[in-house]
């Protein structure tokens, strides 16, 4: 007679919600919880502290600095690749997160690449239009399916999947929040584009620097404003 064979349980599946909740925590707007008033240590955490700042704006600035000295192509790419390279050591040297450098030397590398690649300087600015084109894209679409992009975040944050759709002062707050993002990144596309075609590098790296950081920053802040008027901050709920 053969024995039995016990069973043996099946490894659980990742929820999907939980999936994207933790995404969510992961984001710029997990800093301030819905419903709560941002201050400005939230804002600068946000963008993160002081050596994200660098990290964020002094490959573009290296850019603009080399090319506005030399009009050359190879060096003024390679410098920012160098600094985010450099970037990514003095983490490990620390023993700090390697995330957010690793993304930027993948982003910097791959713009360097493709001006490198075309022989154009005003090219290694091409993957931010893309980015641009496709977030505008992205948050369009949530839109046309009543599911505001701002709104799923947040909802996620608050472990409420789909029930603020249901309340219109929620949903409205979300939809204006999604029409704000598609605001910004179609203006990065309106003003950058022209000066792009127009083979305006140094013109076009200033505006990127402008519209980067600050830009998003600022963006933030307002967006944080608009989810507080119409949340209520989930601990003092009954």
């Amino acid at each position: 007679m053969s024995q039995q064979q016990p069973e043996i349980p099946e490894p659980s599946q990742p929820n999907l919600a939980d999936a994207l909740s933790a995404a969510a925590r992961k984001s710029a707007f997990a800093h301030v919880e819905p419903g709560k008033t941002p201050t400005g240590h939230d804002l600068f955490r946000a963008v993160g502290g002081a050596r994200g700042l660098v990290e964020a704006l002094l490959p573009g600035l290296m850019f603009l600095v080399v090319y506005t000295i030399t009009e050359d192509l190879v060096p003024s790419v390679i410098a920012p690749v160098v600094i985010a390279l450099l970037f990514v050591a003095v983490r490990v040297f620390t023993r700090s997160p390697l995330g957010p450098a690793v993304a930027g030397v993948i982003g910097v590398g791959a713009s360097a690449g493709v001006a490198l690649f075309t022989g154009q300087a005003e090219d290694n600015f091409l993957l931010g239009f893309i980015i641009n084109g496709a977030s505008v894209t992205v948050l369009v679409i949530s839109l046309a399916a009543r599911w505001p992009l701002i709104g799923v975040i947040v909802g996620l944050l608050r472990g409420d999947v789909s029930g603020w759709r249901s309340d219109k002062a929620q949903f409205r707050v979300a939809v204006v929040a999604t029409l704000l993002w598609i605001g910004v990144f179609s203006l990065r596309l309106a003003v950058q584009l022209p000066l792009y075609l127009a083979s305006q590098t140094q013109a076009l790296a200033a505006t990127k620097l402008l519209m980067g950081v600050p830009l998003y920053a600022a963006t933030l802040w307002v967006t944080w404003l608009l989810v507080r008027a119409a949340y209520t901050p989930v601990e003092s709920k009954d």
